[in-house]
């Protein structure tokens, strides 16, 4: 099971998640949602196209585009369409 914590809280867990460049790339319904919210940012990888990003709000906190996410990757990376990986000090455990 891979979990991802930050400031005292699960943002997400999941039995199924896929590892992309070392990255766990949690499934949509596995995110606790309510403590992300859209951010403006966007990122271009040549091999998984547009990534859009998530700022993290826990326990009165923010950590701004701590998450990410591909809502519409390339052919290569279809397997992790809206799933969201997470960095910036949120730490993962499996």
């Amino acid at each position: 099971m891979a979990i991802a914590r930050w400031n005292g809280e699960v943002l997400a867990e999941s039995e199924h998640t896929v590892v992309v460049e070392g990255n766990h790339y949690f499934p949509p319904d596995s995110v606790r949602m309510p403590l992300l919210r859209p951010s403006d940012t966007h990122t271009t990888c040549p091999w998984k196209g547009e990534a859009s990003y998530y700022t993290v709000h826990v326990n009165g906190a923010e950590n701004t585009d701590a998450a990410w996410y591909y809502p519409d990757p390339k052919p290569a990376a279809a397997e992790i369409k809206n799933h969201v990986a997470f960095w910036r000090g949120v730490e993962i455990t499996d």
